[in-house]
Parts: C-alpha cells; sequence; structure tokens
C-alpha cells in the first residue's frame, strides 16, 4: 500500500478517527498543512479540536488513519501493509519535532524560568548545558523576557508565563508548532502579549496549527481557517472564504455568535 506525501506539505493528515469509549470524537479528518504556514482551527467547545492537536504528537493514539509530520509517520512504521506502534522512546523523540504550546502553560513551578526553557533540550537532546543557556537566552529576548531569566512561573503574569511556555516549546527547534488555545487561560488585556509573539512567528516561517477563539487573530495571521464541528471539519479555506463567505449554515451560526 503506497501512499504519496506532497514535500511541500509538512502536516499530511488521512482519515483520521478517534473514539473514547463509545464517543467518537474525531469522524475521519484529513488535513494538510504546507510548510511555512499557519493554519487555524475554529470551532466550538467539543467539536475535536483539542483532541486532534493532541493525535498530532501522538499524545492521544487514533484508532484509525495516519498522520505523518514532515514525511514521517508519526507513532507508527509501516511494514508492508501493517502499521506497528513505535517504541515510547521513539514516539519522545519525534515529539521534540513538534512543539505543543498547553492552554495552562504546563511549566515546572520548581524551576526558574531559564531551567525550564533548558529542562528538554538537555535532558532529552542532550545538549551542552552553555549552549542551551546560550539559546534560552536568546529565545527569551524574543519574547520579550530577557529580565526574567531567574524567576519563577508564580513571579509571572499569566501571559507571561504563556510566553515562557512559547520559548520552551522552541528550545527544541521543532519542524512543527502547535497551539492549544494558548490564550484562553489568560485575562483579556494579557491576550495580545500572546498573540504578538505568535504573529512574529508565522513573520519567521513557522509551520503553526493553532487552536484559538481569536478571530481577528484569525483573520490576520491564518493562511488557512479550518471550521470543525462534531468531530468533522465542515469548512476550512482562506480567511476571507471561510469568516466573510461561509458556505455551511453551520459555520455561519458559529461565526454570528462570535464574531
Amino acid at each position: 500500500m503506497s501512499e504519496t506525501v506532497d514535500t511541500a506539505d509538512m502536516v499530511d493528515i488521512r482519515s483520521v478517527h478517534k473514539s473514547f469509549g463509545s464517543l467518537e470524537v474525531l469522524k475521519g479528518i484529513d488535513l494538510r498543512v504546507r510548510a511555512g504556514e499557519v493554519t487555524v482551527v475554529l470551532g466550538p467547545s467539543g467539536s475535536g479540536k483539542s483532541t486532534l492537536l493532541r493525535t498530532i504528537n501522538h499524545l492521544e493514539k487514533v484508532d484509525r488513519g495516519t498522520i505523518s509530520v514532515d514525511g514521517a509517520l508519526i507513532g507508527y512504521r509501516r511494514s508492508g501493509d501493517k502499521l506497528h506502534e513505535l517504541p515510547e522512546r521513539e514516539v519522545l523523540r519525534q515529539r521534540t519535532r513538534i512543539g505543543f504550546v498547553f492552554q495552562n502553560f504546563n511549566l515546572f513551578p520548581h524551576l526558574t524560568v531559564l531551567e525550564n526553557v533548558i529542562e528538554a533540550p538537555v535532558s532529552v537532546l542532550r545538549r551542552p548545558r552553555g549552549q542551551a543557556v546560550e539559546q534560552a537566552r536568546r529565545l527569551l529576548a524574543r519574547v520579550g523576557l530577557a529580565d526574567r531569566a531567574d524567576s519563577y512561573p508564580k513571579q509571572l503574569s499569566g501571559g507571561q508565563q504563556q510566553r515562557v511556555a512559547i520559548a520552551r516549546a522552541l528550545a527544541l527547534e521543532p519542524k512543527l508548532l502547535l497551539f492549544d488555545e494558548p490564550t484562553s487561560a489568560l485575562d483579556p488585556e494579557l491576550v495580545g502579549e500572546v498573540l504578538d509573539v505568535i504573529k512574529d512567528l508565522a513573520g519567521r516561517g513557522t509551520t503553526m496549527i493553532v487552536v484559538t477563539h481569536e478571530i481577528g487573530f484569525a483573520r490576520e495571521v491564518a493562511d488557512t481557517v479550518v471550521f470543525m464541528d462534531g468531530g468533522r471539519i465542515v469548512e476550512q479555506g482562506t480567511p476571507a472564504d471561510v469568516l466573510d463567505r461561509p458556505r455551511h449554515e453551520r459555520t455561519r451560526a458559529f461565526l454570528s455568535k462570535v464574531l
């Protein structure tokens, strides 16, 4: 069974299904994301957006279908017509190429900002500590936190913590960045500082999939907008197509409530 993967596709999701018990959360998702592009995923709560993100780096195993990132199957290797699950250490190695920024920051509270950023490069990639520290300081400067390297997470605002989380994800030099509602846990006045960092990454050609409710951000930054509902992709296209000229009634109903 041969599969052709467009070499310009950084992400290639094919017929992905995922259930939790009797609840089918993803019902045959097909999605391609080209290298250097930003895809924004919109949809109501419970539509499967976060689960989709978690399958891309194998935090959730798919029931059927395949996911490839940069030409490599995630979580499996193919032998003829069969897929064999990779050992955990191989999956962890794959995850180092896929940065994940969570809704609730997930920083280590007992580590300083600098230690949070260098932890994975040193422990997972075995980088020399001095090299990791130098890179971490560059990344913290990029997200506007050069002066907070020695602070602990509890001493930072939510927006600052999320910017540290972005720097931490970038420290592994991933091929792909996934954002799961990166501003939903923030006070409204802190949302802009996080979105500005993500916009800067987009301007640098970082391949990203962003689950968000920030419609203005989607309009400004996305190359492709995907609208999900009920575990399916209902509509996808350019921001102008999906946000200004939605074809599906379900998309129109959702946008009428959030715009």
